[in-house]
């Protein structure tokens, strides 16, 4: 094999390793247990930018330069330039003529016909229209006596030619910097045949070949350099529509002025026809652009008309990438932002920047921690095990110092001693793996070197069995939680104490149970992009009663019931299976809840209560639970929930 190296010119660094996204992931784990859903989340962190990745913008940066440059050309920028250019011209011209019309006149006397004829000119001078356009087209036939006034009159005309036609075609001023009636020939034939070339696109007679060939006889008129048709067509409908909104952004008197110089201008070179085909073509293949809406500029800078056309476009294209940037539309996504746009408005740096945000994006799926449920994002159980270990780390880092060796369990899985016996390794098992067992598994089924491993060959390590609880955390997800401003404690207590259980308990059961005028059970996956509930109605009894059908699927497991929540019941379950709001809460409804509670009474349940709220109904509420079950009340403030709650379970398992 032969390699060929050159020298590294632009882009971002082909050696660069890759971006490692569990960084992000942490950063958007912040948001998450915040109350953030997973797409809020990761939508913060792509418009601030990721975290160990120095030098690298986020969205919010690029936006900023974004209307900065906006301000600049808007506050930098005056429109007439080309009105005000011409006019000084013709001003020039008119008094050249007027400084020889009288030498001719003193050199002649008071009588004779060439004293006659100059005044006669000179009166026709004082008669010109003050609009420059009509004035330009009145004397377009005028024998001018004045060899400079002449040749000022022709520079004049030089000038609207270049602007007119650079208008519509960016760099013709380069193209026609010496014009001579070759030059305007070969521009008239150029307009032809790509009208030509439109015209046989609309048929659908036209190839690829066609676009070569009038590159090829044509492409220095273009210096973009498009690559097809429909490039070619974009640059210049952009153009056009831009010197539509230069009109619109004139006074009515500047743009009567301006028209009619453009109008006479293109009759004068032969091209009124021609650029009128062009128009309406563009127009049609276009009609998305924001033809003849005017901007606001408020510059004192004067610029050319093919300056101030540039300008415009250029607004226009970041007014679309401010929006793109922005991504506040439903279903935005970085794909969405035109690459080509960011290296016109900000360079090659923030076009690395935008693909670096976008392999955030593509990463955080392909690595397993996001996927795209129905067009919704959602974290994977992947994602929530890392997200819970980061909730369950906070929580210890507020515990006392004297009593963190206890719960910092490093060798996640191992449940107890090991046994000395294998099994074969099943999907969630974090049990040491056996390699010994493992590898001579493959060499049996193989037969031979290498080994190629399967999964079935995997075996862990048995441990032997310690004493299991059945874990119940019963979490309220009413509009309530969200009001107080806890219901992110809550959520993040829910992942922490997941998260404990399947690393230093996983001979555990545990079950989260959210309640608002429903109950349902809660995987370990939803936890994490799990939002409050909009609804009237706090259900502890359902969810009383499924956590006792969970405690009674594991009899003999000792139980643990845990329940959050910032107000006392407000609904029940009707033998229907329909929920019965009422406030204030009825008797029926605290009835049927305390009969749960004295149904956990019998089973051996104790219920530790958290109230996040300081109710006299709570409170009264509470205490009667704990007479009736002997369990205990927590007043926990948000901040300091997740300590209680793991704080409480260890100690109830070093009890037991």
């Amino acid at each position: 094999m032969s390699y060929a190296y050159g020298e590294y010119h632009d882009g971002p660094d082909p050696l660069a390793p890759p971006y490692d996204v569990r960084a992000a992931l942490d950063e958007m784990g912040d948001a998450v247990l915040s109350g953030s859903t997973p797409l809020d989340a990761l939508r913060d962190l792509l418009r601030r930018g990721l975290p160990g990745a120095p030098g690298r913008r986020g969205l919010e940066d690029l936006l900023r330069q974004v209307r900065r440059r906006r301000r600049e050309l808007r506050d930098g920028t005056r429109l007439d330039g080309t009105l005000e250019r011409a006019r000084a011209l013709l001003d020039k011209a008119i008094g050249q003529e007027r400084a020889e019309l009288q030498r001719e006149s003193e050199d002649s006397g008071e009588t004779g016909e060439a004293l006659d004829d100059a005044r006669f000119r000179e009166a026709m001078l004082d008669t010109l229209p003050s609009d420059t356009a009509r004035a330009v087209q009145e004397l377009a036939g005028y024998a001018w006596r004045s060899a400079s006034a002449r040749q000022t009159f022709e520079e004049l005309r030089d000038l609207l030619r270049r602007e007119v036609l650079d208008s519509r075609f960016r760099g013709m001023q380069e193209a026609l910097a010496n014009p001579d009636p070759a030059a305007m020939e070969r521009v008239r034939q150029m307009m032809s045949d790509l009208n030509d070339m439109l015209d046989r696109d609309a048929r659908g007679e036209h190839t690829q070949d066609d676009f070569d060939r009038f590159m090829q006889k044509y492409g220095d008129m273009y210096p973009e350099n498009p690559r097809n048709l429909e490039e070619l067509v974009d640059q210049l409908a952009r153009r056009a529509a831009a010197a539509q909104r230069l009109l619109a952004s004139l006074t009515p008197e500047q743009r009567e002025e301006l028209a009619g110089l453009i109008n006479h201008t293109l009759e004068q070179a032969g091209l009124a026809e021609q650029m009128s085909r062009l128009g309406e073509a563009l127009h049609a293949r276009r009609p998305d652009l924001a033809w003849g809406a005017p901007e606001r500029v408020s510059g004192e800078r004067p610029m050319a008309m093919g300056d101030a056309v540039t300008a415009l476009q250029e607004l226009a294209d970041l007014g679309d990438l401010e929006s793109a940037l922005r991504q506040d539309y439903p279903g935005a996504r970085l794909d969405d932002i035109d690459e080509e746009a960011v290296r016109r408005a900000l360079g090659r740096s923030a076009v690395d920047d935008l693909e670096s945000l976008r392999q955030v994006e593509r990463e955080l799926e392909a690595q397993g921690y996001l996927r795209r449920n129905r067009g919704k994002l959602e974290l994977t159980p992947k994602a929530v095990r890392r997200l819970g270990e980061t909730a369950l780390r906070r929580v210890f880092s507020s515990l006392e110092s004297g009593r963190r060796g206890d719960h910092d369990q490093r060798d996640a899985g191992t449940a107890g001693e090991p046994t000395g016996s294998t099994r074969q390794w099943r999907f969630g098992d974090e049990q040491p793996i056996d390699v010994v067992r493992t590898v001579v598994n493959g060499v049996r089924r193989g037969g031979g070197a290498p080994v190629a491993l399967s999964v079935d060959d995997f075996e862990v390590v048995e441990t032997e069995r310690r004493s299991a609880a059945a874990v119940c955390l019963l979490v309220d997800l009413s509009y309530s939680m969200a009001l107080r401003g806890t219901w992110a404690a809550a959520k993040q207590t829910a992942l922490a104490l997941q998260a404990l259980v399947a690393s230093k308990f996983p001979q555990d059961a545990v079950q989260i149970i959210g309640f608002s005028n429903y109950a349902r059970v809660l995987r370990p996956d939803e936890l994490a992009g799990l939002e409050w509930d909009m609804v009237q109605g706090t259900n502890l009894h359902h969810a009383l009663l499924i956590a006792g059908r969970h405690l009674d699927r594991h009899p003999d497991f000792e139980p643990v019931v845990l329940v959050v929540t910032d107000g006392e019941p407000t609904a029940h379950l009707m033998r229907n299976g329909a929920p019965r709001f009422e406030w204030p809460p009825s008797q029926e409804t605290l009835t049927l809840t305390l009969a749960e509670v004295d149904k956990m009474t019998r089973r051996r349940a104790t219920l530790n209560v958290f109230m996040l709220a300081a109710d006299d109904r709570l409170r009264e509420f509470v205490n009667e639970v704990a007479r009736r079950n002997g369990g205990r009340v927590f007043s926990a403030s948000a901040d300091r929930l997740g300590e209680y709650v793991v704080s409480d379970f260890l100690r109830a398992r070093r009890t037991r």
